[in-house]
């Protein structure tokens, strides 16, 4: 290597350890407050104002909404883990599959044929059904909500971070020449090439600012078009919850009709025995006294009230024939009933009518 480029080089560093130097100078002297320092205008502001709040915010939303779906601290670290090495997370039962799979068990090990096991494989099969709805809003709300607010962070967010940390030292630099041009102007010793390079290396300081200034605005003023996309997940998101609720709402709802529907048909007459069989002084226990039977009613068909349009919101399957199948999106007839459940709604489409869970319309106005 010949001495010409050891020289270059070295005249390579030096500069570039000078230009720290000064930034570094530039920057105690301002928080000294012995240095000007220049400012930007209102809208600029208020633009790095606006994207450091979004920063803050959306951390603070993928980090809340994360715990909302995964409660646990231990699961989280080992997805993030996953996630930091490139794997693919492991799939986790739901605790209401966990809870209903129990439940199943248990309702077949003491017999499905009676009334107590009965019930506690109808319940285990709701809770696997909640659990299961439960798993679709957690994907759903990971795709549509939270991968969206990480990719901003990960991608746009550490562009506009770096933009913005490239324009403080092209600022510190612009102020920086600033200052040697005043000290080179008020010396009287100073000779009138330092003043001319002084000068220079201000016009060339200014118009790197200037530059630096439009790139980082045209990143900030872009924050607009990522509120409205975080808008539509936000939405989205919404929307996959409350299609989880009204599911939820659903099997329970069912479940409570076939729980209503079997209680009242349990069978006394083995327990009575077996009781009775137990008896240590061998005296019978006196059988169930049974209601007599309530005269008979002649039922009525009930008046409807008044007639009002809604939209089906989801398919639905009728469960027998007293309801109605629905499809989403179909406009409908509905009005209520005497001595029908509030969370059911009668319904007629041409000649056909049943009944239709009301969390799967919404009646118009």
């Amino acid at each position: 290597m010949d001495i010409n480029s050891l020289n270059a080089k070295f005249k390579k560093v030096a500069g570039g350890a000078s230009t720290v130097f000064n930034r570094a100078v530039q920057f105690t002297e301002e928080k000294l407050g012995t240095a000007e320092k220049t400012e930007l205008d209102a809208h600029f502001e208020n633009l790095m104002q606006r994207s450091d709040k979004t920063k803050h915010w959306s951390e603070q939303l993928l980090k809340n909404t994360d715990a909302v779906l995964n409660p646990n601290p231990n699961h989280r670290m080992e997805d993030m883990l996953y996630e930091k090495l490139d794997k693919k997370k492991k799939e986790r039962v739901t605790q209401f599959e966990v809870l209903g799979n129990i439940m199943v068990e248990a309702g077949n090990d003491f017999g499905p044929g009676t009334a107590y096991g009965n019930a506690l494989v109808k319940c285990g099969q709701a809770q696997i059904q909640i659990g299961n709805a439960e798993r679709d809003f957690i994907t759903a709300t990971s795709n549509n909500f939270l991968q969206p607010l990480s990719n901003f962070l990960e991608g746009d967010m550490k562009t506009i971070l770096k933009e913005k940390k490239i324009l403080e030292t092209k600022r510190l630099d612009l102020d920086a020449c600033k200052s040697r041009l005043r000290k080179a102007k008020s010396a009287t010793s100073t000779q009138q090439d330092d003043v001319a390079k002084a000068e220079v290396d201000l016009r060339v300081a200014q118009s790197e600012f200037d530059r630096q200034s439009e790139i980082t605005k045209i990143l900030l003023e872009g924050i607009n078009s990522t509120h409205t996309h975080h808008l539509r997940c936000l939405n989205d998101f919404i929307e996959a919850q409350t299609t989880y609720f009204a599911q939820c709402q659903q099997y329970v709802a069912d479940l409570q009709r076939q729980l209503g529907s079997t209680s009242g048909n349990l069978d006394f007459s083995s327990l009575s025995a077996g009781l009775g069989n137990n008896n240590s002084s061998g005296s019978s226990l006196a059988s169930p006294v049974v209601p007599s039977a309530p005269p008979s009613i002649e039922v009525t068909a009930p008046t409807p009230t008044e007639k009002r349009q809604a939209k089906a919101l989801y398919d639905y399957d009728a469960a027998d024939s007293s309801e109605l199948s629905l499809l989403a999106d179909e406009l409908i007839m509905v009005y209520k009933v005497r001595d029908l459940d509030p969370d059911w709604l009668m319904a007629e489409r041409g000649s056909q009518r049943g009944k239709v869970p009301v969390t799967y319309l919404k009646v118009l106005e």
